[in-house]
């Protein structure tokens, strides 16, 4: 269990920036008389500046509409379908927001040698500080097979995608549902089709994009380039257009490992954080903050890499809120019982996943889905939650495919994980499907060999950074490099969970709220 001290830091404001207080405080020692140094002679205090009003740009940029004004700028809207280039540059005076359903081209088909002749390419740039915000669930941005979105902030001035109400300062702490979100459509291979006869992991496997119509997915292109997302924040996104049917904060559908995806911060998304269906895109230093469902969501057949996760679970939230907020940090699916292939196989190193007081796992694999976790750490706060949950049996003990890649394991994978739960394994009665009991599930992660650790008293410094005991496991860390399939995308990290000090703090600059002196989330961003 992690010490509650530090869990008294997280408030329902998943206020992450840390204060130095009273660690700059020292005191004298008893009996010591501390003779009081000369009065010194006040200095005047100086009148402080101002801040600036914004003054709005006179006109919007080419392929941009100026419908008024919005936070003291100009308000330049993208909407419709982008076909051929279109940049957003960062201009004085300028917030840019999104208009409806915006489409990045038009699909152009599963076969990049054979595109459809209906079919329409865009692709959309966003340039370093851009702040481009929605103002209802219908506003969602989608990017078609065959097209490209290319949003690259830097390490100090990302992207920002955001709502309407954030730019007006009126987004709090349990803002979500603002805006709809990112939908990148690829043509890399999923196992679930929509047509009837179709052979999953072809290019006549396609689905439809989850809440949307005509967003058409999938394809025999696992190396399909989708563009490149780097040093990009996503905040209040997330939409539930009908029962069952939502759009995350950042969704995948069939998104080939040719996409650069990296340094990316996902805060108070209604739905999943990220959703991956199908695909083999790569993952690298994701930061998911108040997600209000599950931070990482795998299904479809989804192959990738993910390395450099941190995790901060959302706590209930008040009046109108999820009665259970927060739900799993991974859920994970592969469906008919992973009888269809490709199976579903993430690989994750290196996170650090901190739970509030909800209920539930803060890992559900379940439908057979093969998952592989290396040098990660699971905090959590109550007996309330569990740190793991293996639903049906399939998913334990799963019938390998001969014929299939060497890259699909049969059952999940732990090695090097800490397991900060007082209850490590969800008991079978917790969730009626369940046909798996902790005597299946525990030599999984049981074994010495494995190098986990069930239920220590974790360390952990300003709620997430490692403390003595997590710096202290590093030894044991398991070499991710050695990671079959991995092609170079694990980079050599020799510690346990998603920083390998106090010190490291990766996310510094480009995220908000996490981290002493970062800018809030409820700050209004400006151009």
């Amino acid at each position: 269990m992690i010490k509650m001290r530090a869990f008294l830091l997280l408030t329902a404001a998943l206020g992450i920036a840390a204060c130095d207080g009273a660690n700059n405080i020292a005191s004298p020692g008893e009996g010591v008389i501390i003779t009081p140094a000369p009065t010194p002679t006040p200095t005047p205090t100086p009148t402080p500046t101002p801040t600036p009003t914004p003054t709005p740009a006179a006109t919007c940029p080419t392929n941009t509409s100026n419908v008024g004004a919005v936070g003291g700028l100009l308000n330049c809207q993208i909407s419709g379908v982008i076909s051929g280039n279109l940049v957003l540059q960062k201009l004085p005076g300028v917030i840019y927001s999104i208009g409806g359903r915006v489409d990045v081209g038009r699909d152009l088909g599963p076969d990049a040698g054979a595109p459809l002749s209906s079919g329409t390419r865009g692709v959309l740039t966003i340039n370093p500080g851009v702040v481009l915000f929605g103002s209802s669930g219908g506003d969602v941005i989608v990017v078609n097979r065959g097209s490209q979105i290319f949003a690259e902030g830097n390490a100090t001035t990302p992207v920002i995608l955001t709502s309407r109400q954030n730019i007006e300062g009126t987004a709090d702490a349990d803002s979500q549902q603002q805006w709809g979100g990112l939908v990148v459509l690829g043509r890399a291979p999923i196992n679930s089709c929509r047509g009837t006869g179709a052979t999953p992991g072809t290019a006549d496997c396609d689905n439809l994009a989850e809440g949307l119509t005509n967003a058409v997915y999938g394809g025999a292109a696992p190396a399909d380039d989708s563009g490149r997302m780097r040093y990009l924040q996503v905040r209040y996104a997330g939409f539930e257009v009908s029962a069952g049917r939502e759009i995350n904060g950042i969704t995948f559908g069939g998104v080939g490992s040719g996409t650069t995806f990296d340094h990316i911060q996902i805060h108070n998304s209604s739905d999943d954080g990220i959703e991956f269906f199908g695909g083999r895109v790569n993952a690298k230093y994701l930061v998911l903050t108040g997600v209000d469902d599950d931070g990482l969501d795998t299904d479809f057949g989804y192959k990738g890499f993910i390395q450099f996760v941190l995790g901060v679970q959302r706590a209930a939230l008040g009046t109108g809120g999820r009665a259970n907020s927060g739900d799993s940090f991974i859920e994970a699916d592969s469906p008919n019982g992973g009888a269809l292939y490709p199976r579903s196989y993430p690989r994750l190193a290196n996170f650090t996943f901190v739970t509030s007081d909800t209920a539930g796992q803060a890992i559900q694999l379940r439908g057979g889905t093969d998952w592989a976790f290396y040098n990660g750490i699971i905090a959590s706060s109550t007996a309330a939650k569990s740190c793991l949950d293996i639903d049906e049996e399939q998913t334990v003990v799963s019938t390998v495919n001969t014929a299939a890649t060497v890259d699909e394991a049969g059952v999940p994978v732990f090695r090097s994980v800490l397991f900060g739960c007082s209850q490590v394994v969800a008991l079978d009665s917790a969730d009626g499907t369940d046909t798996v009991n902790e005597a299946d599930i525990l030599p999984l992660i049981n074994n010495a060999s494995f190098n986990n650790v069930l239920s220590p008293t974790l360390t952990l410094q300003n709620i997430f950074l490692p403390g003595s005991f997590e710096t202290g496991r590093n030894s044991t860390a398991f070499n991710v490099t050695t990671v079959p399939g991995n092609g170079g995308f694990f980079t050599t990290a020799n510690y346990v969970g998603a920083f390998s000090s106090a010190t490291d703090t990766w996310y510094t600059g480009w995220t908000c709220g996490v981290g002493a002196g970062a800018t809030s989330c409820t700050t209004a961003p400006t151009n």
